[in-house]
């Protein structure tokens, strides 16, 4: 398994997502966005396995500030999710091609 698990170090469910793969002893790679974001490709494959609008932390500020309901397109978000990574719902966790939104441990488990 390659497992990476995209969040803050303030998440509490990001905290729980690392304990999940630290006592089944799965190496993982943890990516803090609040200091690195996703890369374009990233994005794109997480995005494929989880849909777009399930990334979004509709209750964060930063979503409220942007007035993201509003915005429908599409590729707008997408642009708006590349430069503002805390509108991220947390954490995203991936295998591959596989991710995860959010502490999903019955997902994972069918990944061992």
């Amino acid at each position: 398994m390659n497992v990476q698990i995209f969040g803050t170090n303030k998440c509490f469910d990001t905290k729980k997502a690392q304990r999940y793969f630290k006592e089944r002893r799965i190496n993982y790679q943890f990516i803090d966005l609040s200091q690195k974001n996703l890369s374009k490709g990233e994005l794109e494959s997480v995005k494929k396995a989880v849909g777009l609008n399930n990334l979004f932390n509709s209750s964060s500020k930063e979503y409220a500030k942007l007035n993201l309901n509003r915005i429908v397109s599409a590729q707008m978000r997408e642009e708006l999710l590349l430069k503002h990574p805390k509108l991220y719902q947390t954490p995203i966790v991936r295998n591959g091609r596989q991710a995860t939104v959010g502490y999903q441990p019955d997902v994972w488990d069918s990944w061992e």
